[in-house]
């Protein structure tokens, strides 16, 4: 009975801690990186502000003319990327020059996929024809020639599975989230009904005058 109360008592602490770091740790780290970039974006105005360090003006607003120039300078940036010799030339410099920094290419991969501009690989849900089967699978690559490469996760450890490269016309997109196929997947097929629905939305879409945009499918 004393063994079942320590063994009560060091179960209710642990789990207790637990609670708490996934409340704070977020919390934490999230303040971290706030105060991480106001640092950076400081340095980088800090050389600006210093150039208007004659003139009587308010330093909040030399402060914040500093942040405008940055930010100017950072949308010429991207003005002349759109371009596609811009995009070219810095396409050129990421791999003949940039790539080969240290960690360069994973602060990269990180920023894109902080602003939203790197696609998640597993954001794409399908339904792959396989010799005449349809199997649930998430596209991991576009060779952009009509190839599609396709994960297909084994039930119901969604870890492991095969990797099959397709036509564009084996692969039939669903309107359906990447955790909601992977819950069929774990359930070993339960609740599946919801990517064939999807599948009829899609096919009646196709159909319609009305016509969805690839980037909605």
């Amino acid at each position: 009975m004393k063994k079942n109360f320590w063994v009560r008592l060091r179960k209710f602490f642990e789990t207790t801690l637990i609670g708490g770091l996934l409340v704070l740790l977020p919390i934490t780290i999230f303040i971290v990186l706030v105060r991480f970039v106001l640092q950076l974006i400081a340095k980088f105005i800090s050389p600006i502000a210093k150039l208007f360090s004659g003139i009587e003006l308010p330093f909040a607003l030399i402060n914040f003319i500093a942040l405008g120039i940055v930010i100017a300078f950072c949308f010429v940036v991207g003005l002349v990327v759109r371009t596609q010799s811009g995009n070219a030339i810095v396409n050129y410099l990421n791999r003949r020059y940039l790539a080969k920094l240290p960690f360069y290419t994973t602060i990269q991969e990180t920023v894109k996929q902080l602003f939203g501009k790197k696609e998640d690989s597993f954001s794409r849900v399908v339904l792959v024809d396989v010799f005449g089967v349809l199997m649930t699978g998430f596209v991991t690559d576009d060779t952009r020639n009509g190839i599609y490469t396709v994960f297909v996760p084994t039930a119901p450890n969604p870890t492991n599975g095969f990797i099959f490269h397709v036509r564009k016309d084996q692969v039939t997109f669903l309107d359906t989230k990447p955790e909601d196929a992977m819950r069929t997947i774990i359930g070993v097929g339960t609740g599946s009904h919801v990517l064939f629905r999807s599948t009829e939305e899609v096919k009646n879409a196709q159909e319609a005058p009305t016509l969805f945009t690839p980037s909605q499918l």
